[in-house]
């Protein structure tokens, strides 16, 4: 459908594109209004009433302060044996133990604040079109045509057990639902893709591969905007979490590091297994490679100048968009809408690969700008040149997917007679251009 955007009169600075506990309390009706386009339930009211007390509590601390400075200058003019010293005394340890009291429940409010504040999404882009959910979204562009098959086409499960590479049954025996054994051809083909994207990544889209963890800390979770809210979703291992994504460890290696201006855009592409629970997505896609609990990734993170970020999400888009295009692969790009936008995004593109056997487009790659959400929450940071350090803004997108695009090329590339074309772009890495099954035991 048509994008309808939204705006105010004075846009956001991408200095405060994190929503911080300064930014809350300076423009906090404005907060509220960018908030309620996302659809989701924020108790704005404790809020308010958590920051009028954070103000009371500052304005009494510093009158106690005040009055205590003021008794300071009269205590020095008095005779020290003189009851009214012995009383200005008594006084003063009054007002320091009630300006520490005070100041003690002012810590306790902030952090309350803190961590509501945690739960908070990244502000929405003005140029996101607004919406509740995918209904809403909004199709920037197509490419390629969907292969019209003269045979009833079917979904890649039985393509790939019709081939005797894909074994869904004994992966649920071993492991459990969503979980699968691809063997053989298809194996090497997960391989292959893999070495695909990242050659293409480093030596055409000058990306550095970097080959990260596969378990991370609570704080790298924390950084990239996982933890809290999403603590459910995830996989942890003692005190440890098994990677969601390559983002998450990738992003975090400059956390906490001030980088030099002229290094950026800094771009990394990372393989890595990704692990979820997929706890919100009960009954959905229950069946085959699309929804995994355990599943590979080809990442792309970007550490931008906030000036030229939404110009490295374009970059970013196309650089996706050209391993599905020299695949072969139908899609379609799309602009999430508000409602629909993930927890850390101020804007997203999806890439919509054509699923032949579900007739419509799935979700292959999504590609986001953070801006300086993610940053200001691991503390990653550029030196301008007036000397201060400043928020960069991070950016990530799957480069691509692995399962997925095998779940595409199974199903375009399938044939009448339970065979599979292998795409031209992969057969000299495959040494063959077809598979014809049955191929394993």
């Amino acid at each position: 459908m048509a994008a309808r955007l939204w705006g105010f009169e004075s846009p956001l600075s991408h200095t405060h594109t994190m929503l911080d506990l300064h930014y809350l309390t300076e423009h906090f009706d404005e907060v509220r209004q960018r908030t309620a386009l996302r659809h989701v339930e924020i108790d704005f009211e404790e809020l308010a009433v958590l920051l009028e007390t954070r103000r009371n509590l500052i304005f009494q601390a510093e009158a106690a302060r005040f009055e205590q400075r003021q008794d300071q200058e009269r205590i020095k003019a008095i005779d020290k044996s003189s009851p009214e010293f012995l009383e200005l005394r008594n006084q003063l340890r009054e007002l320091s133990t009630r300006a520490k009291l005070l100041d003690d429940q002012r810590k306790e409010v902030v952090d309350t604040l803190q961590q509501r504040l945690l739960y908070i999404p990244n502000l929405v882009h003005q140029s996101v079109p607004q919406g509740r959910d995918s209904s809403d979204n909004a199709v920037i562009r197509v490419w390629g045509a969907p292969r019209q098959f003269d045979f009833p086409p079917r979904d890649h499960v039985d393509v790939g057990e019709l081939l005797g590479l894909l074994d869904m049954d004994r992966a649920g025996k071993v492991t459990g639902a969503r979980f699968a054994f691809l063997k053989g051809a298809l194996a090497r083909l997960s391989h292959v893709l893999v070495d695909f994207m990242l050659e293409l990544h480093t030596k055409q889209h000058g990306y550095l591969e970097i080959l990260p963890p596969f378990l991370v800390n609570e704080a790298s979770m924390m950084g990239t905007g996982q933890l809290p809210k999403f603590r459910e979703d995830s996989f942890q291992v003692d005190s440890y979490f098994l990677v969601p994504t390559a983002e998450v460890p990738v992003t975090n290696y400059h956390r906490d590091e001030i980088l030099d201006e002229e290094r950026l855009p800094i771009k990394y592409v990372a393989y890595s297994p990704c692990f979820r629970k997929e706890a919100g997505s009960y009954g959905i896609d229950t069946r085959g490679l699309i929804r995994q609990h355990q599943f590979e990734k080809v990442e792309l993170v970007k550490f931008s100048h906030p000036d030229t970020s939404y110009q490295e999400l374009e970059s970013l888009v196309a650089d996706a968009e050209r391993v599905l295009q020299l695949l072969g692969l139908p899609y379609r790009v799309v602009s999430l809408c508000s409602g629909d936008l993930g927890f850390s995004a101020a804007k997203c593109y999806d890439l919509e690969v054509w699923i032949p056997s579900q007739n419509c487009y799935r979700e292959i790659s999504s590609c986001s700008n953070f801006e300086a959400f993610q940053a200001r929450r691991a503390n990653i940071r550029y030196r301008s040149p007036d000397g201060k350090p400043q928020h960069l803004h991070t950016l990530n997108g799957s480069g691509l997917a692995i399962g997925r695009t095998i779940v595409a090329i199974l199903e375009n590339y399938q044939n009448a007679d339970g065979s599979l074309t292998i795409p031209t772009a992969l057969v000299d890495r495959m040494k063959t251009d077809k598979l014809v099954g049955p191929q394993g035991a």
